[in-house]
């Protein structure tokens, strides 16, 4: 499958690590463990013992996901506003 398979998905080709990275520099590793309640956030979180966990748990892979799209709608927003 090449890139140009998926022309429309932003996750295609986003590796998990970069999309957290990418979360904690934009929100924080505070208000991502308000927005995502999982212990990886909120206590001594790293992004190590983040995606450990992560791989291992479907569902918040998803959320996580879910939040990389929603920071990706605000900065195309803020783009286009300016």
């Amino acid at each position: 499958m090449t890139p140009d398979d998926q022309p429309r998905n932003p996750l295609h080709g986003v590796t998990l690590e970069r999309m957290l990275n990418e979360l904690v520099d934009h929100f924080g590793w505070e208000a991502m463990g308000e927005r995502i309640r999982i212990r990886c956030f909120t206590s001594e979180p790293s992004v190590s013992s983040s995606l450990r966990f992560l791989r291992k748990t479907p569902w918040a892979r998803e959320k996580v996901e879910g939040l990389y799209l929603l920071m990706l709608r605000e900065r195309r927003r803020q783009a286009s506003s300016q």
